[in-house]
């Protein structure tokens, strides 16, 4: 009898082990304690020095590990954090150190209002003074960019890519005008005929305030190519990250809509693809089967930089973050999983 149960009591103490393990490791991702934003949960306001003078900008730390942190460059430009909101049922789990951030002028950042700051030049410089605020370096600093955020990201590794880890360029194309011409040739003729023609007329009239120009493209070109779901049904992160969209520094750069950059946009005739050769820090380039970016020009994207490689999702569109969820994450993770088992 007395063996049976000192066997029950080896068992038991042997079976918790793993269980504790597991905590404690989790408990550690988790543990803020003696860092210098415990306080305000990971909030960290960064100072960003500029032509026109110091400005903070708004950052959020989520977990702790000193091999993998992934900044988060977000889209617009002038949209905010809100939609990288999915990465939270995915990366703590993943064990990944992530931080949001919102890049000068959008919502939780400073707000000059000043134009001259919006240029690729002086955003690139941005993201610089934030990865050396946070203490990101080559040994563990991931940088994702999400469309206009990817433009960001492929500027900031021809620059500075000696600080990266790994880069991912996540729904975006190396060129402006292939943009356009695949918004034009290939996206914009699978409208209906008629709804194609009354956008058209409008850009035409450049009557892009026209609250029928927004309904138009919403309706019939966002819920197929922007996110995949019914206007109602978007998750509230994505239509926080639209209700607070800088529309200003967005029409300056970007121009009115989704449907291609025009207007005399300042991103019009942006195109980096003869430099893509020379990124050769670990590259992911996602796209979506049902993109606003040309699946196989990002495709191109990862057969061109150095060391790249291709996640393709085949129920996405620009926000594969969500509407191919599963696919997006789970290839994210394993990217940036097997950089790091590389060392």
């Amino acid at each position: 009898m007395k063996n049976t149960i000192y066997l029950l009591m080896a068992l038991m103490l042997f079976g918790c082990q793993p269980q504790n393990n597991a905590e404690s490791t989790s408990n550690n991702y988790l543990d803020y304690s003696n860092r210098d934003d415990e306080l305000s949960g990971g909030v960290k306001m960064i100072p960003i020095q500029t032509e026109a003078g110091k400005f903070k900008v708004y950052t959020k730390r989520v977990g702790n590990n000193p091999d993998m942190k992934l900044l988060l460059l977000h889209g617009g430009p002038g949209a905010t954090h809100e939609y990288f909101e999915s990465c939270d049922s995915f990366l703590p789990k993943a064990g990944i150190e992530y931080y949001y951030y919102d890049q000068l002028e959008s919502a939780y950042s400073d707000q000059p209002n000043d134009s001259t700051l919006w240029t690729v030049d002086r955003y690139v410089d941005e993201v610089e003074q934030v990865r050396k605020a946070l203490g990101l370096n080559k040994d563990n600093f991931y940088l994702l960019g999400s469309s206009w955020g990817g433009i960001l990201a492929m500027e900031y590794a021809l620059k500075y890519q000696d600080n990266l880890k790994g880069l991912i360029i996540s729904n975006m194309m190396a060129s402006v005008p292939e943009y356009n011409k695949y918004a034009e040739e290939v996206l914009g003729p699978q409208m209906d005929s008629a709804v194609l023609a009354e956008v058209m007329a409008l850009e035409e009239a450049g009557d892009y305030g026209n609250p029928r120009y927004a309904e138009l493209l919403y309706n019939n070109y966002y819920t197929e190519h922007v996110l995949r779901m019914p206007l109602g049904k978007w998750p509230n992160p994505v239509n926080r990250a639209f209700a607070n969209l800088n529309y200003d520094l967005y029409l300056t750069m970007q121009g009115p809509s989704e449907f291609g950059i025009k207007g005399g946009a300042k991103l019009e005739n942006w195109d980096i693809t003869d430099q893509l050769p020379n990124i050769t820090v670990p590259t992911l380039s996602i796209g979506g089967a049902y993109d606003t970016m040309d699946p196989k020009h990002m495709e191109m994207i990862a057969n061109t930089v150095q060391n790249g490689q291709y996640l393709h999702c085949p129920n996405g569109s620009h926000l594969a973050m969500y509407d191919d969820q599963k696919t997006y994450f789970e290839g994210l993770i394993k990217f940036i999983k097997d950089v790091n088992a590389q060392e």
